[in-house]
């Protein structure tokens, strides 16, 4: 991979090793972040990896996104809006985290309605038939597709 140039205040070259260390990744995830092409570094000429001091910034944003239940894909595509792969200052996750807090909200309201849903019948047989939650008379829910329609609506 071709070496980037990161701007003046991220000259400071880190090892894998001690970027795992300072940002409490284990380096196999930095190896697999950089093969996703959340992160980017380069090699040496002892053929030793090397990134620049804003990895972690952006590793620290990875794992925030991930704790919060994005994808890979959808973080790559996130930090992909970022020039030249620098670090993301506070208006970028100003930008950032606010699309994602409308995705969260999305799906603390799901999880809202499955935790209100969730000591409902479940359909073992009981008399409650006409309040089921997973009551479908005549399969007619197997034409929309597979998975639990009813209890997880999506």
């Amino acid at each position: 991979m071709a070496r980037i140039n990161p701007p003046a205040a991220e000259r400071i070259e880190l090892g894998v090793g001690e970027v795992a260390a300072r940002s409490g990744v284990a380096v196999s995830t930095l190896h697999f972040y950089e093969a996703e092409g959340l992160i980017r570094g380069w090699r040496n000429s002892g053929n030793q990896r090397r990134y620049p001091r804003g990895v972690l910034r952006r590793v620290a944003v990875i794992k925030v996104a991930q704790r919060l239940g994005l994808s890979l894909a959808d973080i790559r595509e996130a930090l992909n809006t970022l020039p030249d792969g620098r670090a993301p200052t506070a208006a970028d996750w100003g930008r950032l985290s606010a699309v994602w807090k409308e995705e969260l909200d999305r799906r603390i309201d799901r999880l809202a309605r499955l935790r209100d849903n969730l000591s409902d019948c479940i359909g073992c047989g009981c008399l409650s038939l006409n309040s089921c939650p997973l009551r479908n008379p005549g399969d007619v829910l197997a034409q929309e597709g597979v998975g639990p329609r009813l209890l997880d609506p999506q």
